[in-house]
């Protein structure tokens, strides 16, 4: 057993800048100096399981060498917490529902095509949330549709388990008993998303700082991105939602979290006037 496996590795400040620095070049998400020991204690013990001493040849270990990439990925799923249920803050989904789904789908009337995008998406609760609701508002003229719903974060981790469409009890906590019923399945423990709700939604692996890879994916109707951007610094947070306004269509619609607001950024969005929405369109000229 490494002598590390039980003796807390400190970090310097300079050790901290470092760490900072990559993460935030790598990802956009900014970790503030009082924050140095979130990442000393979470990191500790992966420096222990590699039998590292000290923080030094971790950095250099995320720098340099062919394992880097997976390393950052792993250092990734231990910095950040993936909080996330289906039919997370109701109210805001209500007016997704009942007021911007309505507009859409009068709106794509002739063409028959929505195109949703869940953005830093976690473990898939909010995308597979959409669908449903697409579903049940849809009904018998869902088959008539071209539904395409889009996944994605920058973990491939959680994407594994959004793609098993397998949940337990803490993920289905603030979910309405007859979407349980509907559209679950009791096994065990857990509940399995029906397969005709997981056809509806494809994953894919995505850095929110990535403009060319959002731009392949051509324009979208809705982009939900909601409690990402709190960890995101001015910069960044005007950099993600100058992407989103390209990515969105002149009618589309932009969720975000309850805690985050645009407000002082440089942005092309005005707010809906839906308290409980947390939503933004695009700035008519």
């Amino acid at each position: 057993m490494s002598s590390t496996a039980n003796t807390k590795i400190a970090m310097t400040d300079e050790q901290f800048a470092k760490l900072e620095r990559i993460i935030y070049e790598r990802s956009g998400i900014h970790f503030q100096a009082s924050k140095k020991y979130v990442l000393e204690s979470r990191l500790g013990r992966r420096l222990s399981e590699l039998e590292m001493e000290n923080f030094d040849p971790y950095i250099t270990f995320l720098t340099i060498g062919p394992y880097r990439d997976d390393e950052f990925q792993e250092m990734f799923n231990r910095i950040t917490i993936n909080e996330t249920s289906f039919f997370r803050n109701e109210p805001q989904l209500d007016v997704f529902e009942s007021n911007v789904l309505p507009k859409l789908i009068e709106a794509r009337s002739d063409t028959k095509r929505l195109r949703l995008w869940s953005a830093a998406c976690s473990s898939g609760e909010e995308p597979y949330t959409l669908a449903i609701m697409l579903h049940r508002t849809l009904g018998i003229r869902l088959p008539d549709w071209h539904i395409e719903i889009l996944g994605t974060d920058i973990s491939e981790k959680v994407l594994h388990v959004a793609r098993s469409g397998r949940y337990g009890q803490y993920s289905i906590r603030t979910t309405p008993e007859v979407a349980l019923s509907r559209y679950f399945t009791e096994d065990g423990a857990d509940h399995v998303l029906n397969p005709d709700i997981q056809s509806m939604v494809t994953f894919e692996r995505h850095n929110l700082k990535d403009r060319l890879a959002a731009k392949r994916h051509g324009v979208w109707d809705v982009i939900f991105c909601r409690n990402v951007m709190i960890y995101f610094d001015d910069q960044m947070k005007e950099q993600v939602v100058g992407m989103f306004n390209e990515q969105l269509a002149d009618d589309g619609w932009l969720f975000i979290g309850h805690s985050e607001s645009l407000r002082n950024l440089n942005t092309s969005f005005q707010q809906a006037p839906y308290p409980q929405g947390f939503c933004y369109q695009k700035t008519r000229v």
